[in-house]
């Protein structure tokens, strides 16, 4: 229970929440483990619990009318998913797959419904989380609407450079394994495109590329490309 209290301090879902709130939420904190391949949740099923990802990496995706799977985001430790079913119950909107090994810890709906009458402070904390995450889906929507090709990857590899980068002396690595079919899952285009505008960004001296890690070496030059 003090390993869940202290993870709960470190989200920005509960850290405003007084320390017996807090402790209160730690109690009912059940934690899972997955490994690399599992699938938490499947788009369609019922919306039963709100996931805390303590470490590891999960990736939510939706799946098209054309059957393609375009992907919405990855999840990183401390980061909350699935809380969209806490105030409409229904189905999950998407499907969480395990991308490395993690730790989970999952709050069932009944219990935070039952926090959530007693502490109009967390319902607050839950509606932010949920405006950020529109706001990030409504400039996806956007910059899937508006740009071309090589403006919506440069878009992509811009804001992965920022929620997933770390510093190297090479340059920033985006820090996940991505295959340029699931690059372009995320931007709506096709894999062969994708190793084209990949190419041309590493001509330009954008990014540089080593098998499928991706350095952002000049964030200007692909900035220009969004003017």
């Amino acid at each position: 229970m003090q390993s869940n209290l202290k993870y709960l301090q470190r989200i920005p879902l509960f850290y405003d929440l007084p320390e017996e709130q807090l402790q209160e939420i730690a109690r009912l904190v059940l934690e899972r483990s997955y490994t690399k391949g599992r699938i938490i949740f499947m788009e369609g099923e019922p919306g039963e619990a709100l996931f805390l990802l303590k470490s590891g990496l999960i990736k939510l995706t939706k799946r098209l009318e054309d059957g393609r799977e375009h992907i919405l985001h990855f999840v990183n430790p401390g980061e909350v998913f699935a809380e969209v079913v806490l105030f409409e119950g229904g189905s999950y909107p998407a499907t969480a797959e395990v991308q490395e090994d993690a730790v989970v810890g999952v709050l069932r709906n009944q219990d935070i419904e039952r926090l959530i009458s007693h502490n109009p402070s967390m319902a607050v904390g839950m509606l932010r989380i949920m405006s950020r995450r529109l706001r990030t889906a409504q400039e996806k929507v956007m910059n899937l609407a508006l740009h071309d090709t090589a403006r919506r990857l440069a878009f992509t590899l811009i804001k992965m450079a920022e929620e997933h980068g770390v510093k190297e002396a090479r340059g920033t690595l985006i820090n996940l394994n991505l295959t340029n079919q699931e690059l372009a899952n995320m931007t709506g285009s096709s894999r062969e495109t994708i190793n084209r505008m990949l190419n041309s960004f590493k001509r330009a001296g954008a990014i540089d590329m080593d098998r499928q890690q991706i350095y952002l070496l000049d964030k200007g030059k692909l900035e220009n490309l969004l003017r």
